[in-house]
C-alpha cells in the first residue's frame, strides 16, 4: 500500500494532484470540470496555466476522472487532474483510486479548505485499495515494488481517518490476497495458518488490539459432529478445518455480533462435478470466509467497542471414492438432518455446522453470514452487487446501508415462505438445494439453522461481487474482498 500523509506545507517541485468537479451548468462551449478550491496553494501562472488546460479536458470532473498536464521543464513537474463527481465519501474514493494508478513514485495532493473527514477517510481508502496488485501467491516471501508516497496538503488534522481507512484496507487487501492464492497452495490448512497469523499483517499489526484465534482441526470436528463441514471435506486428502477468531473490547458487556462465512478452499462440484469454464476460478469459494476473518482483525486493530466473533468452516470439495454422493443424508451440528441432491451445493452444508455452532456455542446477540452461494445471484442482481436476506427489516436496512456507504452493493431480497416446501425431504429433515429460485431456497435452507436468532438474522449472498474481471476504481482484476469494508461499517454504526 503507498504511503499517505498529511502535510501542512505542500510540495510543488515534482507531481501535484488537483481535485476537479463537474461545472454545475456548463455553457456550450464552456468547461465540463472546475478546480475544487484547491488551486490557492499554486503560483499565478501555473493556477492560470491549470484553468486554461481544464477548460479543453473531457470528463475529468466525473468521479475517478482524470487528465494529465506534464510540464517537463518547469515547476511543479506535473499537474494530475482528478475528478471527485459530488465531492461525497463516493468520489472522493474514487478519486484516491483514480491517483493511486496515475503515480509511480510521489505526488502531493491539494486538498480544498473544509474538506470533510469523511472525504478525506474515502480519498485514503481509494488510494491504497486502488493501488493493490497481486502478483505473487500470498504467504511468498517476495519484495513487492517500492510503494508511492502520497502526501495531502491540508492544515487539518486528519490522523484519525487516515489510520481507520489504512486498517480497511489492509484488511481488504488481506481478504484480497487470500482469495487470490491458487488453491495448490491454499488448503484448509494453508488457509487456517494464514488466518491464525493475520494479526501481524502490515497495516493490522501494533495500530490497535490483537484478535484471539483458535484452529479446530478434523479430529475436534468428528467429535463435535460437523456433519456437513466433514462431508463436503471427506473427498480431499486435505482435511477440514473450523477458524475461530474473536475480538472482545474491555467492555465485557458489549453485545456480541458472529459472523460466519463460507471456506470452500476449491470447489469442483464434487461427484455433480462442475464444467471446466465453471470450475477454473473455484479457488475464490472461500470469499466469505476471507472477508469475516479480515474484519474481524480489523475491527481488533481499530479497538472497535463490539465483540465480534468470526468461524470460518474450511473445505475442499473434490472428487474421490470418499467423497460425499447426491442422495447422501447428513447429520449436522445439533441434530438436523439434510437431504445431499447437489454435491456442488456444499456451501449451505458446510455454514448449516458453523451457524447451528454459533447459536448454541456463542449466544451471539446478531448472527450474518457471507457466502459465495449461488450463480443464481448474478443472474437475479449481476456481476456488482450482493443479495441479502433478513426477516429483521432494521437489520436489512442499516447493513445495506453499510454496503453502500463502504462503496459495496447490496439489495435485499425476499425471504419467502412460499417456497419453503420446496426443502421438504422424505428421508431427513431438509432437502439441501432445491432446483427452483435456488438463492431464496439457499437462504431458507440456513435460516434452519438460526435457532433462537431466526429473527436476527442476515444473509449475504456475495457470489458475483466476491470477483471483477477488470480493474475498476478500487477494484483490481481478481478478488474483491467484497463484505470486508461493509462488515466494518456496520460494526462501526454499533459502537
Amino acid at each position: 500500500m503507498p504511503n499517505v500523509r498529511l502535510v501542512a506545507e505542500p510540495d510543488l517541485t515534482s507531481v501535484v494532484v488537483l481535485p476537479v468537479r463537474p461545472v454545475a451548468e456548463p455553457a456550450e462551449d464552456g468547461p465540463e470540470a472546475e478546480l475544487v478550491e484547491a488551486g490557492g496553494a499554486l503560483p499565478a501562472d501555473v493556477l492560470a496555466e491549470a484553468t486554461a488546460f481544464l477548460a479543453e479536458s473531457k470528463g475529468a470532473g466525473r468521479a475517478g476522472g482524470t487528465a494529465t498536464l506534464p510540464r517537463p521543464t518547469r515547476t511543479p513537474g506535473k499537474l494530475i487532474f482528478v475528478g471527485v463527481g459530488d465531492a461525497d465519501e463516493a468520489g472522493w474514493r474514487a478519486a484516491g483510486a483514480a491517483v493511486s494508478r496515475a503515480v509511480d513514485a510521489a505526488a502531493t495532493v491539494l486538498l480544498p479548505s473544509g474538506v470533510s473527514g469523511a472525504a478525506v477517510r474515502g480519498l485514503a481508502e481509494g488510494l491504497h485499495l486502488g493501488a493493490y496488485r497481486f502478483t505473487v501467491p500470498a504467504g511468498f516471501d517476495e519484495a513487492g515494488p517500492e510503494p508511492a508516497d502520497i502526501a495531502l496538503a491540508t492544515t487539518g488534522d486528519f490522523t484519525a481517518e487516515l489510520a481507520t481507512a489504512s486498517v480497511v484496507a489492509a484488511a481488504t487487501s488481506l481478504a484480497r490476497d487470500w482469495t487470490n492464492t491458487p488453491s495448490s497452495i491454499k488448503s484448509p490448512a494453508w488457509l487456517a495458518g494464514e488466518m491464525a497469523s493475520a494479526g501481524g499483517r502490515p497495516g493490522l499489526d501494533g495500530v490497535g488490539g490483537r484478535a484471539e484465534v483458535v484452529v479446530r482441526d478434523a479430529a475436534w470436528l468428528r467429535e463435535q459432529g460437523f456433519g456437513g463441514v466433514l462431508a463436503v471435506g471427506g473427498g480431499s486428502v486435505n482435511e477440514p478445518r473450523l477458524v475461530e477468531v474473536s475480538w472482545t473490547p474491555e467492555n465485557a458487556d458489549a453485545r456480541h455480533v458472529v459472523l460466519v462465512g463460507k471456506g470452500i478452499t476449491f470447489d469442483t462440484g464434487g461427484i455433480s462435478i462442475k464444467p471446466v469454464a465453471a470450475m477454473k476460478l473455484m479457488r475464490k469459494d472461500m470469499g466469505g470466509a476471507a472477508a469475516v476473518v479480515a474484519a474481524v482483525h480489523a475491527a481488533a486493530a481499530l479497538r472497535l467497542p463490539v465483540r465480534v466473533t468470526a468461524l470460518a468452516p474450511l473445505a475442499e470439495n473434490m472428487v474421490s471414492g470418499s467423497a460425499f454422493r447426491p442422495g447422501d443424508v447428513i447429520r449436522h451440528y445439533g441434530g438436523l438432518t439434510s437431504e445431499t441432491t447437489n454435491s456442488d451445493a456444499e456451501g449451505r452444508l458446510v455454514l448449516a455446522d458453523a451457524m447451528a455452532y454459533a447459536v448454541e456455542r456463542h449466544a451471539p446477540d446478531l448472527l450474518i453470514d457471507l457466502a459465495t452461494l449461488t450463480g443464481a445471484n448474478a443472474v437475479a442482481l449481476g456481476k456488482t452487487m450482493a443479495a441479502l436476506y433478513s426477516p429483521d427489516d432494521a437489520l436489512a436496512t442499516a447493513l445495506a446501508d453499510a454496503a453502500e456507504d463502504a462503496g459495496e452493493r447490496a439489495w435485499r431480497m425476499p425471504l419467502a415462505d412460499e417456497y419453503a416446501d420446496a426443502l421438504h425431504s422424505d428421508i431427513a429433515d431438509l432437502y439441501s438445494a432445491p432446483t427452483q429460485v435456488s438463492t431464496i431456497s439457499a437462504a431458507l435452507f440456513l435460516r434452519e439453522f438460526t435457532g433462537d436468532l431466526r429473527d436476527r438474522w442476515a444473509h449475504f449472498d456475495m457470489s458475483a461481487p466476491s470477483w471483477s474481471e477488470s480493474a475498476d476504481g478500487v477494484l483490481a482484476k481478481g478478488a474483491t474482498g467484497w463484505g470486508v469494508r461493509t462488515l466494518i461499517r456496520y460494526l462501526t454504526t454499533l459502537a
